[in-house]
């Protein structure tokens, strides 16, 4: 993942920044509690696409 590009980027719920989770090919954003795959180095941006991250999740991170 750019490192530029991941300073662009924010959650398109909640508008708050993202966490690259480089062992997962994820973005999380804390603020909405919501994981963004990356396929094919391209973050997919779309809630429909995310998924919701646990408390454990949130806890290690």
């Amino acid at each position: 993942m750019d490192s530029r590009l991941l300073e662009l980027l924010v959650c398109p719920v909640s508008k708050g920044p993202l966490s690259y989770k480089r062992e997962l090919n994820e973005l999380w954003c804390r603020a909405s509690r919501l994981a963004y795959p990356i396929r094919d180095d391209i973050p997919v941006m779309l809630e429909a696409e995310a998924r919701p991250l646990s408390a454990e999740e949130l806890e290690q991170d």
